[in-house]
């Protein structure tokens, strides 16, 4: 979905500005051609009206800042998606301003799958449903960035970015998302959860247990001599891909005004262009530091580890 365009006016009667009209349409053009279709274009034409938002207000400021978990919707630069989950303690989701939320990555499985597809396709969709208490949802859709740790804490000194006592609770890199839309997601089908006692010490943030991690749950290690030995390709060369994510990343970038969301590699004339150039013809290894970035310590690829 994208954001209403507003047309600020002012009133011709008592020279005070008014309420801006919003003259376009939020969502694809897939959604409201099915609207059309399925008979309920005034009931979304209505909800569009009275519940999207273009930033957090006060109270979906509050709701985010005791989240403990939401879910997180991603997809590379040809459109395949991933959802995930993530959990933290509450507010480790944090609210930075009205427009911009940022959450910590912590150590899990070494995919990356959602960070790797930011760094393409920096669009981003997440779910915070409260079953707990309000048995409410809250969706945030935007435009994120990956930001190394200290970069982060040196942007906002003042927002409480504490480090965690917890080995797998700090912050490998962040992810910095700036809001598109805000929007509630209905009560009528949440069902209403309650916590139970911790058993044994606990989760196991950031374990390499197996046993603690879940296992084999689903028996797909179990069948893997069945599906015969796994022979990876070389990695792709991130020239190879560049330009296709570029067109990706010129739309976010066209969306996001003065702000600038760059992917793997950094965009624009000068110095750092010719570094990319020079980059295409190096190893692999060396590909990471000649790219340089909007946050230099993890384009270098010099993580902290928990």
């Amino acid at each position: 979905m994208s954001t209403f365009q507003q047309d600020p006016s002012t009133s011709e009667q008592t020279g005070r500005r008014t309420a801006p009209l919003r003259t376009t349409r939020p969502g694809s053009d897939g959604e409201h051609l099915v609207q059309w279709r399925l008979g309920t274009t005034e009931r979304a034409d209505r909800f569009y009206a009275e519940q999207v938002l273009d930033r957090l207000n006060p109270r979906m400021r509050d709701f985010t800042a005791r989240q403990e978990m939401f879910f997180l919707a991603t997809a590379d630069r040809h459109g395949a998606c991933d959802s995930t989950f993530r959990a933290g303690p509450p507010g480790f989701l944090h609210v930075l301003d009205d427009t911009t939320l940022a959450y910590p990555e912590y150590r899990g499985n070494g995919v990356h799958a959602s960070l790797g597809n930011i760094e393409e396709n920096p669009h981003v969709g997440v779910l915070m449903v409260d079953f707990l208490r309000d048995r409410i949802g809250l969706h945030v859709n935007g435009r994120a960035r990956v930001v190394a740790d200290d970069e982060m804490r040196r942007a906002h000194p003042d927002a409480a970015l504490a480090v965690d006592p917890v080995p797998g609770r700090r912050a490998l890199v962040w992810v910095e998302i700036a809001v598109d839309e805000a929007y509630i997601h209905c009560a009528k089908h949440i069902p209403h959860l309650q916590k139970v006692p911790a058993r044994g010490s606990g989760r196991s943030w950031g374990t390499d247990d197996v046993k603690r991690k879940g296992g084999d749950f689903f028996g797909a290690a179990a069948d893997a001599p069945e599906r015969g030995p796994f022979v990876p390709p070389p990695r792709a060369d991130p020239a190879t891909w560049r330009a296709a994510a570029e067109t990706v990343l010129a739309k976010a970038d066209s969306a996001a005004g003065a702000r600038a969301f760059s992917g793997w590699f950094s965009r624009g004339a000068g110095p750092r262009r010719a570094a990319q150039a020079k980059a295409e013809e190096l190893p692999r290894d060396a590909h990471r530091s000649a790219l340089g970035g909007a946050s230099p310590a993890w384009r270098a690829g010099h993580v902290p580890q928990p």
